[in-house]
């Protein structure tokens, strides 16, 4: 078997090691391996001074290889070949999500951090090197996701993205401009040019391997960037407009139709029938080949060829926007939207004159899996189907989030997922699905979970909603994310209740039925500060920091950030889920079991009372019970006697004694709080999760 590359990552960091000494620093948290404390000073500031070589070759040789074996290959999934054994009934390819952490990390912010304390990050600071994050800094973090249970890094888009048009500081990952090819800011400058890009991100992988997690990426198979790769030989795959009538680019309003509409049949003869409309698409234009193909042929190898096409044809690519109607959201300056079909939707033909048209971005247009034209753009999705497999053959990744998936033509998406289980039969698909009545949708085109809509309803306790997402969660035919916040979304510790709700539900999240536990990056620091503002996001959300903090209204998203990982309780979460982790283990395959699980409900109706049950279907009844009891009220105790008759029938366990496993507010004791044989006798404090053993 070849080496390993991140048995050539440990060689080259040791080539590369010398005697400087380094003002180099780096949070404590990074710190879960056992650094030695002979090799670091530590800061009044939480942060450890260290020799930068050094600390990584520790963490790849006292942590990450100690844990390899000789008969595993860790350079594919750990699926594939002989790696794992696939259950044979009852399981769906890429099943193995269901029973996984999810930890969601956007490599250049979760492994940032300002070494050199000058105040900012910065590009190159005192020893010429980046301080955003990289795939080789990220190895200082598997030990700390480790202790929290992690057992699969799920990671935004980590390609090639275009500045053009960009958001904020650094763009949107999201504006990828080449598929294939890894952001080159991602390379680390410790390895200087003894290694590619592409050999760091495989040592990533064979690192989460080896501590067997799983590793997933973000595909964007219905955008590219305005400025991408693919322009050159295929423009004809995406929209254009006039340059000089760029600034008048608006999203067309059409009266009679309430906000963000979805883009029905009935709806769209009212989009077609509104002048506002032909105004907007009154201004595509055919692709600069089409137009004139000898003219496209001198110019398509300029270096700069947006410009290069604005300047001889006055053209540019048409921005995307939403494709709900009157979306009060502007365009996408950075990104466009591919055209799946050659020709019109055959659905909304006949609301217009075709002849002669242009083709343009519409609601219909772009809601290719509701509208279909009768000729596909097969160049294109064949080259959209082998994203996935493409960092497969590569990079040995074992799932991946699809984007927008459940908005592209359904032959296209059975395309991409199965193309990738081609590859690996065992491959898990995340779909972006919000709409908790669409999970049948999404189990049917072969995904094996959806995102869900926990981030709306957890925040939303005082409402009820955490209590019905929670406890009804089992009665969807595809697991969901048990998640309080997102990328996109407020995070839990600037919502009401603040740590003492995001502590709860970080807690609680771990036992949810047929949830996925889902920790985005900085939850686990009690971060305050969104990523994006994307979705359920308030007024001002992007100012939750102080005003001399230096990261107050910045988007990790789009910015330069670090997370803050030195304030002071940054080892209370982390703390309480290496506890939990083991609970959680012990009983994993009876909490995700839908059938073994019943819910509990306080006696006076509380919306703020959580109450959960797992029991094992065994003869022995001895301890057969997991009862994860919590109060959503992060402000007030709550005392409950809720019935547990049902319960009692279901699990044959008639103990009125066991063992408080762990409490957010107290240790373990023994438990024998029942009113009755049926009735518990519950003393909860304010947001208190306990955990107990009946």
């Amino acid at each position: 078997m070849n080496t390993l590359k991140i048995e050539k990552l440990l060689q080259t960091l040791q080539i590369n090691k010398d005697n400087q000494t380094y003002n180099y620093t780096v949070p404590d948290l990074w710190n879960c391996f056992g650094y030695a404390e002979s090799k670091y000073k530590r800061t009044k500031t939480n942060e450890l001074m260290v020799n930068p070589y050094d600390f990584y070759i520790s963490v790849i040789k006292d942590y990450i290889l100690p844990n390899k074996k000789d008969n595993i290959d860790y350079k594919i999934s750990l699926s594939s070949g002989t790696n794992k054994k696939i259950p044979k009934t009852n399981y769906r390819g890429g099943d193995w999500i269901k029973q996984s952490v999810v930890y969601s990390t956007m490599i250049r912010t979760s492994a940032a951090w300002d070494n050199d304390r000058s105040g900012s990050l910065e590009s190159s600071n005192i020893y010429q090197m980046p301080e955003t994050g990289s795939f080789v800094k990220m190895l200082a973090m598997l030990p700390l996701l480790k202790k929290i249970g992690v057992d699969t890094v799920y990671m935004l888009p980590i390609s090639k993205f275009s500045l053009k048009d960009k958001k904020g500081e650094l763009g949107s990952p999201y504006g990828v401009s080449n598929f294939n090819e890894l952001d080159p800011n991602l390379k680390d400058a410790l390895t200087k040019d003894l290694m590619t890009l592409e050999e760091e991100f495989k040592a990533f992988v064979e690192a989460c391997h080896i501590l067997d997690m799983r590793v997933m990426i973000d595909i964007i198979p219905r955008t590219n960037a305005v400025e991408n790769d693919l322009i050159k030989d295929h423009p004809d795959w995406f929209y254009w407009i006039k340059a000089s009538e760029y600034n008048n680019y608006k999203v067309p309003r059409v009266d009679g139709i309430k906000n963000t509409a979805q883009p029905t049949v009935k709806n769209m003869g009212k989009v077609y029938n509104c002048e506002d409309t032909y105004r907007h698409i009154n201004m595509f234009e055919y692709n600069p080949k089409q137009q004139d193909e000898v003219l496209w042929n001198k110019i398509k190898d300029e270096k700069n060829l947006s410009l290069a096409i604005e300047k001889n044809f006055n053209l540019r690519i048409a921005p995307a926007f939403s494709d709900h109607i009157n979306d009060p959201q502007p365009p996408w300056t950075d990104v466009t939207f591919f055209r799946m079909y050659e020709d019109f939707p055959k659905e909304t033909v006949n609301f217009l004159d075709t002849k002669d048209r242009a083709p343009y971005i519409l609601f219909d247009t772009i809601k290719s899996n509701m509208y279909h034209g009768e000729i596909p753009n097969l160049k294109l999705w064949d080259k959209l189907a082998d994203i996935v497999p493409s960092y497969q053959r590569r990079f040995g990744i074992d799932g991946a989030r699809i984007d927008m998936g459940h908005a592209l033509p359904s032959k296209l998406l059975e395309m991409i997922i199965s193309k990738a289980r081609e590859t690996d039969k065992d491959f898990s698909f995340i779909a972006e699905e919000l709409q908790v009545s669409n999970a049948q949708f999404a189990y049917d085109a072969g995904y094996n979970m959806i995102i869900g809509n926990g981030f709306t309803m957890e925040p939303r306790v005082f409402e009820g909603k955490l209590q019905k997402f929670v406890m009804n969660s089992n009665t969807f035919p595809l697991p969901l994310f048990a998640c309080g916040e997102t990328h996109d979304t407020p995070r839990l510790a600037a919502r009401d209740g603040n740590e003492q709700l995001a502590k709860m539900l970080t807690v609680l999240n771990m036992f949810m039925p047929n949830g996925v536990p889902f920790i985005n990056s900085g939850q686990e620091i009690f971060e305050r500060q969104p990523m994006n503002t994307g979705l359920d996001c308030r007024e001002n959300e992007e100012y939750n920091l102080p005003e001399n903090d230096p990261y107050n209204g910045k988007l990790a998203l789009f910015d330069k950030y670090q997370l803050h990982y030195t304030n002071e309780r940054r080892w209370e979460l982390p703390d309480i889920l290496g506890i939990v982790k083991g609970i959680r283990k012990k009983w994993l395959k009876t909490i995700t079991n839908n059938k073994s699980y019943e819910p509990i409900y306080s006696d006076d109706g509380s919306k703020t009372f959580i109450g959960l049950a797992f029991y094992k279907n065994t003869k022995n009844t001895k301890n057969n019970v997991l009862l994860v009891l919590a109060n959503g009220n992060p402000y007030h105790e709550v005392y409950s006697k809720p019935s547990i008759k049902i319960l009692r029938a279901l699990s044959k366990n008639n103990a009125k004694t066991g063992k408080l496993l762990f409490s957010t507010h107290e240790g373990p004791r023994s438990f024998n709080q029942f009113l009755d044989i049926n009735t518990l006798d519950i003393h909860l404090g304010p947001g208190e999760v306990k955990i107990i053993n009946m």
